[in-house]
C-alpha cells in the first residue's frame, strides 16, 4: 500500500442525493447565474420517458436546446458536433442526464468551447498519452469555465471524475482525457430517475462499479484513503445490485446501489490507477462498440485471475467483501456477475478472437493496462489475459 501521494480535490460543489433530487437542478442553474441551458440526454430518456421533458419546463425560459443523438463511447464526431449546436445557440451552462457517455460528452463538450475546439483533430493536444513506463502525459491547459450539471441515470460513476473516455474513431481506440476542472460542478443521484433505465444496463454498470472498487482494492498504488470507499462500495453493491434485479421498483436498494458508485470513483480513480480490467474494456469499447458496463462484467474476473499471484492479500480481502471467503476472488466476482444473469465470456459480448490482435495492440496504449498489478509490458501479455477472458476466467 502506498504511503506517499497527494490529493488534487476537483470542482465538484454540491451533491444531491436521494428520490426526489433531480427538483434541485432548476435551483442550481440559477445559484450558478446561467441563462442558456444546453442538454445532453440519454434518447431512451428524451423518447420514452417524461424526465427530460420535465427538466425542460422546470427551466422554463433558461432552455436553451437538447442534444439527443451522442453515439456510444462518446466518438470525437459527435462531441465537435454538439459544441457547435451549443455555441449556436449561446449555453453557459450544459446539462447532462444519462449515463457514462452522455458524462464523457459534457466534460469534453466543455473542453471545446473553452479552447474552440471544431475539428476533432484539434483534441489530440488534449489528450493523455501513455508512455511505456507506464507514466502519462497530461497536457497542460485551462480549464473549462462553462459549468456542467450532472444527472445520473447508471452506475457508471462518470460524474464523480476529472477523468473522461472520448473515441477516435479513425485509430479505433477510446483516449483518456483527464483534469481537475473536468468535473461536474452540480451532480444529482436520483434513484426515481434510474427506474427508466434499461435492466442490463443498470446491473452491468453496477458491475462497472464493482469494477473501480475492486481495481482499487488490488492496486499497488492505493492508499488507506481510497481503499476504504473502495470496500465499502463493494459491500453495498454485493448487497444492493441482486435487489434490484429481483425488484426494480426497490427505490432504496437502488439507491444504495448510486451510493456505491460514487464511493467506487470520486477521487479514486484520478488517484489510484486503474488496472486492466479498465484497460483492455476502454479499449473493447473504443474498437468494437460493446458496452463498458459489459466488459467489465468478462474482463474484472479475467484481470483478477490474470494477476491473483500479485495482490494475494488484496484479493482475499475481495472474497470476503463478496461473502465468499476462501474462494478465488476471480471465481467470487464472475459467479456474481452470472447470477445477475450478465455475461461472462468474450462471445457473449460479441467479441470474436479475430479480434484478439487488434485488441491487444491498442491496449498497449493503455496507462492503465501499464498500471496493472501484474506488470504487462508487451502485447503477448494482453492476449494472455484475454484468453482467460474468453474461457470465462
Amino acid at each position: 500500500m502506498r504511503l506517499n501521494g497527494y490529493r488534487t480535490y476537483h470542482r465538484i460543489e454540491r451533491v444531491h442525493f436521494g428520490p426526489g433530487s433531480v427538483a434541485m437542478v432548476p435551483g442550481e442553474v440559477e445559484r450558478l447565474g446561467a441563462r442558456r441551458v444546453f442538454m445532453i440526454v440519454s434518447r431512451t430518456l428524451d423518447r420514452s420517458s417524461d424526465v427530460v421533458r420535465d427538466l425542460r419546463n422546470a427551466l422554463g425560459a433558461r432552455y436553451a436546446d437538447s442534444f439527443d443523438t451522442m453515439p456510444a463511447h462518446t466518438p470525437r464526431d459527435g462531441v465537435v458536433e454538439a459544441a457547435a449546436r451549443a455555441r449556436a445557440v449561446g449555453a453557459d451552462l450544459v446539462l447532462t442526464v444519462g449515463g457514462g457517455t452522455v458524462m464523457d460528452a459534457g466534460q469534453l463538450l466543455r473542453l471545446c468551447i473553452e479552447h474552440d475546439v471544431t475539428s476533432p483533430d484539434q483534441l489530440d493536444a488534449y489528450r493523455t498519452v501513455a508512455r511505456p513506463d507506464g507514466t502519462r502525459h497530461l497536457p497542460d491547459y485551462a480549464a473549462p469555465r462553462m459549468p456542467q450539471i450532472a444527472v445520473a441515470t447508471t452506475l457508471s460513476a462518470g460524474e464523480f471524475n476529472p477523468i473522461l473516455g472520448c473515441t477516435d474513431t479513425r485509430r479505433g481506440v477510446k483516449d483518456i482525457y483527464t483534469h481537475p476542472g473536468l468535473a461536474a460542478q452540480v451532480v444529482v443521484l436520483d434513484a426515481a430517475v434510474t427506474r427508466h433505465t434499461p435492466q442490463r444496463l443498470w446491473l452491468s454498470t453496477g458491475i462497472r462499479a464493482l469494477d473501480h472498487a475492486v481495481e482499487t482494492i488490488c492496486s499497488p498504488k492505493v492508499d488507506d484513503y481510497s481503499m476504504g470507499p473502495a470496500i465499502h462500495a463493494v459491500r453495498l453493491l454485493v448487497a444492493n445490485l441482486p435487489r434490484t434485479r429481483d425488484d426494480p421498483s426497490d427505490l432504496e436498494a437502488r439507491h444504495r446501489c448510486m451510493m456505491a458508485a460514487w464511493l467506487s470513483a470520486d477521487h479514486n480513480m484520478a488517484f489510484v490507477p486503474m488496472g486492466a480490467s479498465h484497460g483492455v474494456g476502454h479499449m473493447l469499447g473504443g474498437a468494437l462498440g460493446v458496452p463498458h458496463g459489459e466488459t467489465s462484467c468478462v474482463m474484472l474476473p479475467a484481470t483478477l485471475r490474470f494477476n491473483a499471484a500479485h495482490c494475494p492479500e488484496a484479493q482475499d480481502l475481495v472474497s470476503s467483501l463478496m461473502g465468499r471467503p476462501g474462494v478465488p476472488a476471480w471465481q467470487a466476482v464472475r459467479d456474481f456477475v452470472a447470477e445477475l444473469g450478465l455475461p461472462t465470456t468474450m462471445e457473449e459480448i460479441g467479441v470474436a478472437r479475430a479480434h484478439v490482435g487488434q485488441i491487444a495492440a491498442a491496449s498497449m496504449q493503455s496507462h492503465y493496462v501499464l498500471n496493472n498489478p501484474r506488470r504487462i509490458r508487451s502485447e503477448a501479455e494482453v492476449v494472455e489475459l484475454l484468453s482467460l477472458a474468453f474461457a470465462g476466467a
